[in-house]
């Protein structure tokens, strides 16, 4: 059968780190606790030895590759490769046709195909026959939404599972076991100041490929004492890395102190504080995603009514994130964060809510006026549901004069609208309204 074949002897020592530290079990794998943990589907389905064709979707460098082979290496499957650009309709039937010859003979084979996204229809449909027969395990790899880039047949025929980034933790963890493992760098000794693994891991964002790529190059640019160690000094992963390695901790107390300091930046109209607190955080390896949830969140609780375009364009910017990534989202998030920073403030909305939500606990069970409840039972009517209701698009004002509070609270007001921006429109059509219901002249 066609598939990869070994090394030759030696060669194994002259592979890139993160081809040399490859798990080779499940024990090994790092990351994907959802699916792999105790009890999880994916980890019990291996251990029942129970291995449908399958997607793996997620970002770069999670491990979909060295998953597919560990599966290969738990179910004594033949493992096949096959690759988008260097394999057409006569490569994969001449492969399946083999398969099937292995089939019967008791073997099983698993096609693992990277970036199945890439292959067009006709090369997905060739698979089709063979995974609807049980001929081969197909196990695809994409980082595109699957619902989008597979043929619906062979997807239905396929079980999804959604991968992870790796979190910080995870690669800070297979970096130091990749400095202590012999098939990495346990045969030297490495000196590092202890900051700076994480430091890789939050550079690497989420990808192990470029995790362990870092380190190697990191360890090979070290400074060689007479005794043969190696010794990586910041300025030496500086350099491997192009930039500054700033202070920075996704989960630390810093992680607050810059979003803090972006959003107080905002809200005294500074923004040139701003734009440098935002790069602070996105050169240092933030989630684009999470500033832009704050921003919409700074564009309701800061400006509100008197931009009505803030809340917009917050939104944009996460949606520009989440189409572009970083780097190139980095300019959507400095354009709205410029603009909500010169935007006109009014904190009305957030002090509404914040008065509200205190009566609100207090009074739980404060009943429902029947003016404005719905009466679609002649019980309900009975028992005078809905009388007095006035439907406000029957009157020429398009405004009752009725009261929507509980009785116990009317005549509270919540929302106090400043007088900055078009805040200022809703605040005199607020006071004509509030006039009008109150019967005030």
């Amino acid at each position: 059968m066609t598939g990869e074949t070994s090394p030759p002897p030696g060669a194994a020592a002259y592979a890139p780190l993160a081809d040399r530290m490859r798990p080779r079990d499940l024990e090994d794998y790092i990351g994907q606790e959802h699916l792999l943990g105790k009890g999880k589907i994916l980890r019990q389905m291996l251990e029942k030895d129970i291995v449908p064709s399958m997607i793996f979707w997620g970002p770069p460098g999670v491990g979909k590759t060295t998953l597919a082979r560990i599966i290969a290496g738990r179910t004594r499957s033949g493992f096949v490769n096959f690759s988008a650009v260097t394999s057409g309709i006569k490569e994969i039937k001449e492969i399946m046709k083999q398969a099937e010859e292995n089939r019967s003979y008791g073997t099983r084979t698993l096609c693992f195909v990277d970036e199945i996204h890439r292959f067009n229809k006709a090369q997905q449909d060739a698979f089709l026959p063979y995974v609807e027969k049980g001929s081969i395990t197909l196990i695809g790899a994409t980082t595109e939404n699957p619902s989008f880039e597979i043929n619906a047949a062979l997807l239905s025929r396929c079980k999804v599972f959604v991968l992870k980034a790796l979190t910080t933790a995870d690669l800070t963890a297979m970096l130091a076991h990749a400095l202590s493992d012999e098939r990495g760098f346990g045969n030297s000794t490495v000196r590092m100041e202890e900051d700076l693994l994480p430091s890789i891991a939050a550079f690497a964002n989420g990808d192990a490929r470029t995790a362990l790529n870092t380190l190697e190059m990191a360890v090979l640019n070290g400074e060689i004492s007479p005794d043969g160690s190696l010794t990586v000094t910041r300025e030496t992963l500086e350099q491997c890395l192009g930039k500054k390695t700033l202070l920075y901790d996704k989960n630390g107390e810093e992680h607050y102190n810059l979003i803090s300091a972006l959003h107080k930046s905002m809200r005294n109209s500074d923004p040139d504080a701003a734009v440098y607190w935002l790069a602070r955080m996105l050169e240092a390896g933030e989630d684009p995603l999470f500033i832009a949830r704050r921003l919409i969140r700074f564009a309701s609780e800061d400006i509100g009514l008197a931009d009505n375009q803030a809340l917009q364009i917050a939104v944009a910017a996460y949606q520009a994130c989440h189409f572009n990534g970083m780097p190139e989202c980095n300019l959507n998030l400095a354009q709205a964060v410029v603009y909500l920073s010169l935007a006109p403030r009014s904190n009305a909305l957030y002090r509404a809510y914040e008065t509200a939500k205190i009566d609100a606990r207090n009074q739980l069970a404060e009943p429902v006026p029947l003016n404005i409840r719905n009466a679609p039972t002649s019980l309900m009517e009975e028992l005078h549901y809905g009388e007095g209701y006035t439907y406000a698009h029957d009157t020429e004002e398009k405004i009752a004069r009725m009261t929507c509070l509980p009785e116990s609270l009317e005549g509270r007001r919540y929302y106090l609208p400043t007088e900055e921006g078009t805040e200022k429109v809703w605040k005199e059509r607020l006071e004509r309204s509030r006039a009008f219901r109150l019967g005030e002249p």
